[in-house]
C-alpha cells in the first residue's frame, strides 16, 4: 500500500514538472500558446519528450537546452540576455527616460522662456535679471497648498 501511494506521488511530482516545463515552451506551430494549451500534433510530440527526457532523469535546464538548441530560442517564451535581446529588455526604459526627459525639458521651458520673450517683445528691451526674477515670482503661480491632515490642523490652530 505505501508502494503504491509513494509511486503515485512520484507519478504526480513528475506530471507537474512537466506541466511546469510546458507552461515555458511556445508551441512552433501556434506560436501563441504554450505546448500545454496547444492541440497542435508538434505540442503532443513535444509534450511527450518532455516527459521522456524527465524520465531519463535530465534537469530542468538540460530540457530547456535541449529544445533551445533542436527549435532555436524562440521557442522558449523567456528569451536570455545578450547582445540579440539586449534591445527587447532596454528599450522600455529608454523610451520611458526619454519621455521624462522630454516631459521635464517642456515643463521647465515652458515655465521660464515664455514668459521672459514675451515681456521682451512687447518691450522691445531685454530684462535685466533682478527684473526676470521678479516676473518669474509674479507670472508663475503659487503651489497648491497642502490637503494633508497636518496642514489641516495648522490652519485650524491659526484662527
Amino acid at each position: 500500500m505505501e508502494k503504491k501511494d509513494e509511486d503515485l506521488k512520484k507519478a504526480q511530482m513528475l506530471d507537474a514538472r512537466a506541466r511546469n516545463i510546458s507552461h515555458n515552451v511556445r508551441c512552433t506551430e501556434c506560436g501563441s500558446q504554450s505546448i500545454e494549451d496547444s492541440q497542435a500534433d508538434v505540442a503532443i510530440l513535444l509534450r511527450q519528450l518532455i516527459r521522456d527526457e524527465i524520465g531519463a532523469g535530465k534537469t530542468d535546464k538540460e530540457i530547456y537546452s535541449k529544445l533551445e538548441d533542436e527549435f532555436g530560442e524562440t521557442v522558449l517564451y523567456a528569451p536570455k540576455f545578450d547582445l540579440q535581446t539586449a534591445a527587447l529588455w532596454l528599450t522600455p526604459v529608454i523610451v520611458g527616460g526619454g519621455a521624462a526627459a522630454v516631459l521635464a525639458y517642456t515643463k521647465h521651458r515652458q515655465r521660464t522662456n515664455v514668459h521672459i520673450m514675451a515681456l521682451n517683445l512687447i518691450r522691445g528691451v531685454s530684462l535685466t535679471p533682478k527684473e526676470r526674477v521678479t516676473i518669474l515670482e509674479v507670472l508663475i503661480p503659487p503651489p497648491p497648498p497642502p490637503r494633508g491632515v497636518a496642514s489641516r490642523l495648522r490652519k485650524w490652530l491659526n484662527r
